[in-house]
């Protein structure tokens, strides 16, 4: 995790947007009176925000861990995939 202050911040903007995005590195902007702010690409967030979601839904969540409880136990099948002609 990156910490910059907002000096540093404008003066750098594009390094550090593309360190975000391109490194999916999470930066801390330092500002006056401890008021922080998080910044994260929007891909970070939109994943945050679906992890989110799916975990707070209780079905999704028990359905996640019976899988990996299953997972773990070895109750799991391998599959081939069979390639598909073109003109199929």
């Amino acid at each position: 995790m990156l910490a910059v202050n907002y000096t540093n911040l404008r003066d750098n903007m594009k390094t550090y947007m593309d360190k975000v995005t391109d490194d999916y590195e999470t930066m801390i902007v330092l500002r006056k009176n401890n008021k922080n702010v998080v910044m994260i690409s929007e891909e970070s967030y939109n994943n945050l925000m679906e992890n989110i979601y799916v975990m707070g839904n209780k079905e999704n969540y028990d359905w996640l861990m019976k899988g990996k409880a299953q997972l773990e136990n070895g109750q799991y099948s391998v599959h081939e995939l069979s390639e598909v002609e073109d003109n199929e």
